[in-house]
């Protein structure tokens, strides 16, 4: 009798003892946990003041390169005058080509969908060239001028800029970001 009263005795004495020792490794360990979560949550605030910047640069570029190759854009800005449609169907080709490459790596900081979309706008412009260079009869021959005025005929019976969908899309990640 005398062990069953000292085991009662004893157990009488752990048992508190583990349910605190319990309680307080649930309370440490949630404590832990909130502590991770709050650096987590600084550490995103610190990475986002840093990325922030450079996602809205992004941004802008991506806008600025879809405004330069739009068609209308692209037609104004490097003339025609004094080259024929095949010279000329050269330049527009390679302008589009060297705007995209000059902002290939922002890619990094827009989203894949955004990113596909410029890559499908870029390819449609330079379809839209195409199909109306390959149109002309004897482009050696005719002048830029009239290339031009068959792109902008494209993009008339096509009724929608082959850039603004990218565009868009650009524009609502953007707003997307604050």
């Amino acid at each position: 009798m005398d062990t069953t009263t000292y085991f009662f005795d004893l157990l009488k004495t752990i048992l508190p003892a583990l349910i605190v020792a319990g309680a307080i490794y649930l309370l440490f360990r949630q404590h832990l946990e909130k502590e991770q979560q709050r650096r987590l949550i600084e550490l995103r605030l610190d990475s986002s003041k840093t990325t922030l910047p450079l996602r809205l640069q992004a941004y802008e570029r991506m806008t600025l390169l879809l405004e330069r190759i739009s068609p209308n854009n692209i037609l104004v800005r490097l003339s025609s005058a004094g080259q024929n449609a095949a010279d000329y169907h050269r330049l527009l080709q390679q302008e589009i080509r060297a705007e995209f490459e000059h902002n290939f790596a922002q890619q990094l900081y827009i989203t894949p969908e955004a990113w596909a979309q410029v890559k499908q706008a870029k390819e449609d412009v330079l379809t839209m060239i195409n199909r109306a260079f390959h149109g002309l009869q004897n482009p050696t021959q005719l002048r830029g001028t009239e290339l031009a005025k068959r792109i902008l005929e494209g993009l008339m019976t096509d009724a929608a800029d082959p850039t603004a969908q990218a565009l868009a899309m650009v524009k609502r990640e953007a707003a997307g970001l604050f």
